[in-house]
């Protein structure tokens, strides 16, 4: 499944990139076209950080990004780098008590602040002593305008963001009153950056959010809830050992990756994944047969000799049809995935100590009964059981698609 992230060059006064504003997109070629604020920028977010790169996006330079009050008042922002994002209120956001409290945590946290489309009226005064950036819409004010809101607030030691300049007038008029930076189709309309993303089951991210926001969160529940899907699973592994975290580790187990992130980082990011996740489509076969897959290696790994590396098995099924989810190379996806080395020859067709499962499992499948009964042989595993344990990986992943 496609994703996709404008992103619109933010340049200084001396005409040196800055930043990008990153903006929602359904498509390569269709601007906004959702009416929920939070979902559009839950997306922008999950796309930019988790599937196509922040290094791909920007380069290092700073990402602007609109915030919904709601997900101001849930430290969205939080879960992202201080040094990488800047968080852009929308003009709708009304600066109350809670509001401001909100700004208050992340500017002491080292974050920039940005006010979008910017028109000043005395409720934004304790908002103006909080902020560092101001941005303003030069296709919606007037030249008046333009200056008054500077000269009105220079001495809050704020800078100004001039957006939407399109003519070499607008941008000399910018460059006149001291705004610092400069966005707009005079130099550049935004460009659509595309990735890829693996399709979730809405069920699995509903009773993701549903376990996050109890009281105590059940991490034995929750645990087996990511285990059983694909995305999930392949996002929070990517997320842990994203370079946010730098850890000197890779980690491996789902399990480990909840643990790590705690009860309030696991609020922020799972119901950042679920916003996400829940407006998907209905389970996709591949998605079902993933999960079999998962199921099947678990069980055939538990009577060959290898009960304590049933979850590296399990995540070897899991991910085996990970490349046709994305349409990418397997190899360079598995370059990604923080699995053994042993599941990811298996996955690549090379000799592993896993090879044999999955190659047995794969033999089930395709019915090709010579190669099932030489694998069984060579592994010990009586072949008048495996009709039982696929039985169970069926049932397994029935509970999970269609119950």
């Amino acid at each position: 499944m496609d994703v996709f992230v404008a992103r619109q060059p933010i340049f200084d006064r001396r005409r040196d990139l800055f930043g990008y504003e990153l903006l929602f997109r359904q498509d390569l070629d269709s601007a906004f076209s959702t009416r929920s604020g939070d979902r559009a920028t839950s997306t922008v977010l999950t796309n930019s950080f988790l599937l196509i790169g922040m290094e791909k996006l920007t380069s290092g330079r700073r990402a602007f990004i609109n915030f919904t009050r709601n997900l101001l008042l849930a430290d969205i922002a939080t879960a992202f780098p201080r040094d990488q994002v800047v968080v852009e209120l929308l003009e709708s956001v009304t600066p109350d008590v809670e509001v401001l409290y909100a700004c208050r945590r992340l500017k002491d946290a080292g974050y920039l602040l940005a006010l979008d489309d910017f028109v000043y009226h005395p409720q934004f005064d304790s908002l103006l002593d909080l902020v560092d950036i101001i941005k303003v819409d030069f296709l919606a004010t007037n030249e008046a305008e333009r200056e008054q809101i500077v000269r009105r607030s220079r001495s809050r030691f704020v800078r100004f963001l001039a957006e939407k300049v399109e003519t070499q007038s607008d941008y000399e008029m910018a460059m006149d009153l001291g705004y610092s930076y400069i966005q707009g189709y005079f130099f550049s309309r935004p460009e659509t950056v595309q990735g890829r993303d693996i399709p979730g089951y809405k069920l699995n991210y509903m009773n993701t959010l549903y376990e996050i926001n109890q009281p105590n969160i059940d991490i034995d529940t929750l645990e087996q809830i990511i285990r059983r899907d694909t995305s999930l699973s392949f996002k929070l592994l990517r997320l842990i050992n994203s370079a946010f975290f730098g850890l000197s580790h890779k980690i491996k187990s789902i399990r480990h990756a909840l643990v790590l992130l705690g009860h309030d980082e696991l609020r922020k990011w799972g119901s950042l994944l679920a916003l996400t996740g829940i407006g998907e489509d209905k389970a996709n076969e591949l998605a079902v047969l993933s999960a079999v897959r998962a199921h099947f290696c678990e069980l055939v790994a538990g009577k060959v000799g290898l009960q304590t590396e049933c979850t590296d098995i399990y995540l070897m099924g899991l991910f085996s049809l990970v490349d046709a989810f994305m349409d990418l190379p397997m190899e360079q996806i598995l370059h990604e995935l923080p699995i053994v080395d042993d599941a990811k020859d298996a996955l690549l067709g090379r000799p592993s100590r896993y090879a044999p499962v999955y190659q047995l499992v794969l033999a089930y499948e395709s019915a090709d009964w010579c190669r099932f009964d030489a694998l069984a042989d060579q592994m010990g595993l009586p072949r008048e059981q495996a009709p039982k344990y696929y039985r169970q990986a069926l049932q397994a992943a029935d509970q999970i698609f269609y119950r």
